[in-house]
């Protein structure tokens, strides 16, 4: 608290600080606090995100205004709706103690009627996104003519978001004797062009390096093929049972579809995107602030909202385009003086950005492979016992302990213990025991091994026909009546793919798929020499015989024509790249084929998963 005193704030401030449990300044707010409070100067600032830059700039402008007068005299500037909500919270929080304050959130989403009546009962500080802004102000709902502060908070993504226009328009409405208050990450040309536009001589600090990454986060890379990324990101979550994450993807589209096919398998997961209702989206957030969700994927643009402290991870599931981008991303996690880690699943034709990335936030990647199925087992294990140990004794159970002493009374202490754990362990272990190396760089050791009592097959089918790897997996589990552990080593290529099953059922394979056909085309299976490393390796034998079509034949017809990446599907400004993939490697574009032999039915469910919900392994 005397270090707080010592930077020049008032008591009633003071006392909303021991409130709040603040006892040390962070950096930005040691070095940017007096000078505001001293002159009324420019200032530009540069700090990461989770630095305390809220109250950087809200304790000295909650100190300057005047509470005795209703007019507007200080604007905050945020990217979006959640980050507005966020700092409006915290200055009333602040600001407890200062009776008559009035401070105003005005936001897209919400009623424009009631924020406009909340401002005209007046509103000394008003928090807002650009867009509502200009709008409101267009409509002669807000005057800002007599503002003394204004704040430009998150700069650099509201201008990569593309508010350049609207935040120059908004600036033109205010008088060019404010303060003005410019506080970002990184310094990119744009905003170095707001600074020299709007700002008079700014005084600068500089929290860190500019556009360096911060020292408390970790950089790791994962190489795996395009298509295996889904099943990376549930390894790395596997291997991590206490992560509490957010996952960055690069359209709205791939959002939601991680999230549902995360939840699907179990996990506690949510997706926050532009296409959300702002009560569903505060739901999502309320949920993950109280660790209900637990991984959390996010488009860049929603996640300029999230101020959570403990995040253990970021998982960079796409890169994105703009590196200044990625150094937010990373900034969510390693906060508040923890350590935390940013992980990138890249492919092949992404690691050359890897380097990139290093020259420009100066830290190095560290390589990592993707855990094995023993791994994965083996960390499971471990906190499981962990959990066990530290659980407190429930003693509400000693009513059962007779029953229970009687009925493992002939098991011995190891022998139980072997029980218990079995549990766990089969579950993970039936699950992995036939996953395949998903590092691009070595081979699965135990493959060869494998491959003894196990038949790869080729099906005339694949992406062309609306499938990826995880739907036709299933569909081929409904079909031959087999368990979900039982089709494996599933490759899907644009108009063909391979699978495995064990040895066992490769007669019955072919049998299902002898005259087999799929709305109306005929379906081929064959037995093939594919080494299931990816590829088609040699030419195939046995089932119908080997074929000499070619390989547009094997699809659905070069016709067909789609795109992911259609105008309006992004969120406004967001920059997500020149996408030209048709779908995600995974999620809910399930086929919703019917199938069938000559004479007989044989129809999947439309879900592609035969009504069944995955349970988590």
């Amino acid at each position: 608290m005397t270090k707080f005193k010592s930077l020049g704030l008032n008591d009633t401030l003071l006392q909303a600080i021991t409130d709040l449990g603040f006892e040390t300044p962070s950096e930005v707010q040691d070095k940017a606090i007096p000078i505001l409070l001293k002159d009324d100067v420019d200032l530009v600032a540069l700090a990461q995100t989770g630095t305390g830059k809220t109250a950087a700039f809200g304790f000295p402008m909650l100190q300057k205004i005047d509470v005795a007068s209703r007019t507007t005299q200080g604007l905050i500037l945020s990217p979006t709706r959640e980050l507005c909500m966020q700092i409006t919270n915290e200055m009333k929080n602040y600001g407890k103690y200062m009776k008559g304050l009035n401070v105003v959130a005005i936001y897209g989403g919400a009623s424009i009627t009631d924020q406009a009546r909340a401002i005209k009962k007046g509103a000394q500080v008003i928090v807002a996104t650009p867009g509502r802004m200009k709008d409101m102000i267009s409509r002669n709902m807000i005057d800002i003519s007599k503002i003394e502060y204004c704040v430009l908070d998150e700069a650099d993504e509201m201008l990569n978001m593309g508010f350049y226009e609207d935040i120059t328009e908004i600036l033109s409405y205010s008088p060019n004797d404010k303060s003005t208050w410019l506080f970002s990450a990184t310094m990119p040309r744009e905003v170095a062009t707001i600074a020299k536009k709007f700002m008079n001589n700014p005084i600068e600090v500089t929290v860190g390096s500019a556009n360096v990454g911060s020292s408390q986060v970790s950089h790791e890379y994962y190489l795996v093929n395009a298509r295996d990324r889904y099943s990376a990101l549930k390894r790395l979550a596997d291997a991590q049972p206490e992560i509490f994450s957010v996952i960055f993807c690069r359209t709205k589209r791939d959002t939601q579809k991680v999230a549902e096919q995360l939840i699907q398998d179990g996990y506690n997961a949510g997706a926050i995107h532009g296409d959300l209702s702002q009560n569903q989206r505060d739901m999502v957030m309320r949920s993950f602030r109280n660790r209900q969700i637990q991984m959390l994927v996010a488009t860049d643009v929603a996640a300029r909202g999230i101020d959570v402290d403990d995040i253990t991870h970021v998982i960079n599931y796409q890169l994105p385009d703009e590196i200044e981008t990625y150094t937010h991303r990373s900034g969510r996690t390693g906060r508040a003086g923890k350590t935390g880690i940013s992980m990138v699943i890249v492919s092949k034709s992404e690691v050359r950005k890897i380097s990139s990335i290093e020259k420009k936030i100066q830290k190095k990647f560290e390589k990592k492979e993707i855990p094995s199925g023993d791994d994965i087992c083996e960390k499971q294990l471990y906190h499981l016992a962990n959990n066990i140990a530290s659980t407190e004794i429930n003693h509400e159970i000693d009513i059962h302990l007779p029953k229970l002493n009687e009925a493992l009374a002939d098991f011995s202490k190891e022998e139980l213990i072997k029980k218990f754990f079995s549990v766990e362990f089969t579950r993970f272990n039936n699950y992995y025991k036939k996953s395949k190396d998903l590092n691009i760089e070595g081979g699965n050791s135990s493959y060869s091994e494998d491959q003894k009592d196990s038949t790869r097959y080729f099906i005339n089918i694949g992406e062309k026909d609306d499938f990826n790897w995880m739907s036709l997996k299933d569909f081929l589990k409904d079909l031959l009546n087999l368990g979900k552990d039982d089709v494996y080593k599933v490759d899907v290529k644009e108009s063909f793919s391979f699978f495995n099953t064990d040895e066992k059922h490769q007669e019955m394979v072919l049998s299902v798929f002898n005259e087999f056909e799929l709305e109306g085309r005929r379906v081929s299976v064959e037995v093939s020499k594919d080494t299931g490393r990816g590829g088609r390796g040699g030419g195939r034998s046995g089932g119908r015989g080997k074929s000499s079509r070619s390989r547009d034949d094997r699809g659905r017809g070069s016709d067909r024509k789609r795109s992911d990446v259609r105008r309006g599907e992004r969120e406004g400004g967001e920059r997500s790249g020149g996408f030209k993939k048709r779908s995600s490697d995974f999620g809910d574009n399930k086929p919703k084929f019917s199938g069938k032999r000559r004479g007989k039915s044989a129809k999947p469910d439309s879900s592609g998963t035969g009504g069944k919900r995955r349970k988590r392994v």
